[in-house]
């Protein structure tokens, strides 16, 4: 592979990280951050993609209600989803843009053991699927910008505290750019912002909406690229309903990330670590810890 195809590859892999990631049972709403990084608000161009998201949770501490400080006694967790994604980008332009969509359907096993509540459970199962009818990419020399609209279903099971659903249905706004630094574009810097509201449970409760920024700074090394990654979680609003809190949750990470991609078998490796250096919970207990991506990229 010479520069030119890796940089080409690099960027592909890159460009799909701008659509949404999978769930796992972990924040107020869905949307988890961390599984978008290098050259996370690029959009790959026409075509059909598969990829394959394999994130591990491990929550070493939980948040008391309201503070920053730890539940007391013994409280753990482990969250590990493989959420199948589904992009097509079509051939047809919307406002200056390729315009495509995607699917998300995430199968996941959440552990969880809180003293602190009497909790101890285990389970496993499909979680709530995202639909996103709505996908827009611009390219320019030296840039790349995204915005997307999608809605997660509340399509999976919620009887027990380990089940994989959330209860509600959330609307998920999504806008980024990616900027080469550099005209051979092996340098980049991306921002990747969502923003999500959430629908009412079954007890009347509505989670307040949150933001995610993800974002990443990365350089291209002929076939690899290596970098700098975080993301920062805000709830925005209020909790309402039953039991709620003016209390808002908020989370910070910083991590690495290294991609590799496999010549001739036209894949594309992605690895990242991120440890939360700080959380906040708000109206319920909010966990903190680190978090291990693996992903697959197939174009077909």
């Amino acid at each position: 592979m010479n520069k030119n195809m890796a940089n080409t590859a690099l960027a592909l892999l890159g460009a799909l990280a701008a659509l949404a990631g999978p769930a796992a049972a972990r924040a107020e709403g869905h949307y988890v951050p961390g599984v978008e990084g290098l050259q996370g608000a690029s959009v790959p161009p026409p075509g059909a993609y598969y990829l394959g998201y394999l994130v591990n949770y491990q929550m070493d501490d939980f948040r008391a209600p309201g503070t920053s400080s730890n539940l007391p006694g013994h409280n753990r967790g482990t969250v590990t989803a493989l959420a199948n994604r589904f992009v097509w980008i079509t051939g047809h332009k919307l406002l200056g843009a390729d315009y495509g969509m995607e699917a998300i359907v995430p199968v996941m096993r959440t552990s969880l053991t809180l003293n602190a509540a009497g909790i101890s459970d285990s389970r496993s199962g499909v979680g709530d699927v995202y639909l996103g009818p709505l996908v827009l990419g611009w390219h320019g020399p030296q840039w790349d910008a995204v915005a997307a609209a999608g809605v997660w279903l509340d399509s999976a099971s919620t009887g027990h505290p380990a089940s994989p659903g959330k209860g509600f249905k959330s609307t998920m706004l999504t806008g980024g750019l990616t900027y080469y630094l550099d005209g051979a574009r092996t340098l980049s810097g991306s921002a990747l912002l969502r923003l999500e509201r959430n629908g009412r449970n079954a007890a009347g409760m509505r989670p307040g909406s949150q933001a995610t920024l993800e974002w990443g700074l990365g350089k291209s090394f002929g076939g690899w690229q290596a970098g700098l990654v975080g993301y920062s979680q805000w709830q925005i609003s209020d909790d309402s309903g039953p039991g709620a809190s003016t209390h808002r949750a908020t989370r910070h990470a910083l991590g690495a990330e290294l991609v590799y991609p496999v010549p001739g078998a036209g894949l594309f490796l992605k690895g990242a670590v991120y440890k939360e250096v700080s959380a906040e919970a708000g109206t319920g207990a909010l966990p903190k810890g680190s978090l291990l991506r693996l992903t697959l990229v197939k174009a077909f």
